[in-house]
């Protein structure tokens, strides 16, 4: 296994030199400064990796190569922003960048409500509360319809959460919720985030897999012309959320993600968190199953609680069992090698490491601390050298 490690590039307050202590030896990447749906250019994608190779790392993965949000509605002539989609993977492609990981939430990417949750060791975690959400979307957002989304217990703990915040405490709130978007894209307020929404109303999972089933139509068989592989990540959390419909969450999704267009092209970024935050999955068991189509993975642990929340455990200490998933991986890289296959080794990277030590003076990016997240890549990597 190929041992990566998620950099923001400019926006990033952890360098390249830094990343080089960790002992990994690829960049996991985008070019979060262009806007979605305008074209990656071949210079600027030329001089990132570049950039990459002068500090001693490769490049193989780009995440993400983000799809625009008229793409994920189906909203109006498409034309334009699909050739600019197929022409940044012919300038990757000719950078040597083959496996492109991607999402397909709409407006919103990975949703966390509490950015610095203490752990018992001192350290602090992301972590995804139901209450706070259900707050969040009720009694800030006043999303119409909402109170249908949850349980009367969950609508019960969010009155007593929005009766005892401050206006300081829902600020935090909301900036931690919008903290998923990476790079220079647009955040909102509560209120902003009701307009944003609007465009959304009435959409279902039906629909959002139209949308979807006509993406991959119109970019799985140019990957396939330019040596390129998809890797859609899961949903995270693995929920429909604010009344956007969720439609990778659960093997039965997977399965479905991946017929849509039956391609080698076609496939998955294994994200342990993503995935382990739904109590339905087994994870290892979907990593069987689905192996010859993983061509990326984000191995990193959950803690879940019976209402729905859940938080990012130490990487070895979830509700996962890692140790098995990373016998599946490393089962499925030994199969590719006797089948001569060029694609033998998976590159993972640790993922959403814990806040500890001098991480909190480093202000990065959230979840992605340079410590907490070299801790986890120790523990994998002993994982890994243990199954030799």
């Amino acid at each position: 296994m190929i041992e990566g490690w998620r950099w923001y590039g400019d926006f990033d307050r952890i360098s390249l030199g830094e990343i080089a202590q960790t002992g990994a030896s690829s960049i996991v990447t985008a070019l979060h400064e262009v806007p979605y749906g305008e074209v990656w250019t071949r210079d600027v994608i030329a001089t990132r990796r570049n950039q990459i190779q002068r500090a001693g790392f490769s490049w193989q993965v780009t995440e993400s190569l983000p799809i625009h949000e008229r793409i994920k509605r189906g909203d109006g002539d498409l034309t334009e922003l699909f050739a600019n989609y197929r022409q940044s993977m012919a300038n990757l492609s000719d950078c040597g960048i083959k496996v492109i990981c991607y999402n397909f939430m709409p407006l919103l990417d990975w949703t966390r409500t509490d950015l610095n949750a203490p752990v018992a060791t001192g350290a602090t975690c992301l972590r995804f509360s139901l209450p706070k959400m259900a707050a969040f979307d009720v009694y800030m957002v006043e999303r119409p319809g909402a109170e249908k989304d949850f349980t009367p217990q969950d609508l019960a703990a969010a009155k007593v959460w929005i009766d005892q915040s401050t206006p300081e405490s829902r600020e935090v709130l909301t900036n931690a919720i919008m903290a998923g978007l990476p790079g220079a894209y647009e955040r909102y307020d509560a209120p902003g985030l009701r307009e944003a929404l609007k465009p959304y109303e009435g959409m279902t999972h039906s629909d959002l897999r139209a949308n979807y089933s006509r993406f991959l139509s119109e970019v799985i068989a140019t990957a396939e012309e330019l040596g390129l592989v998809f890797a859609v990540h899961p949903d995270d959390p693995p929920r429909d959320i604010l009344g956007l419909p969720r439609i990778v969450s659960c093997a039965d999704d997977i399965r479905w993600n991946l017929a849509a267009v039956d391609s080698p092209a076609n496939g998955l970024t294994l994200c342990a968190g993503s995935l382990g935050a739904n109590p339905a999955n087994d994870v290892p068991a979907i990593a069987r199953e689905f192996a010859d189509k993983i061509h990326f993975a984000h191995l990193r642990n959950v803690r879940k609680d019976p209402d729905g929340s859940f938080e990012e455990a130490a990487h070895l200490e979830g509700d996962t069992d890692m140790v098995d998933l990373i016998r599946a991986l490393l089962a499925e890289e030994k199969r590719r090698t006797t089948e001569g296959r060029k694609d033998c080794s998976i590159v993972f990277r640790p993922d959403h490491g814990h806040e500890m030590l001098g991480d909190a003076a480093k202000q990065t990016h959230p979840g992605y601390p340079l410590i907490g997240r070299l801790r986890g890549l120790c523990e994998l990597r002993g994982v890994i050298a243990g199954q030799a």
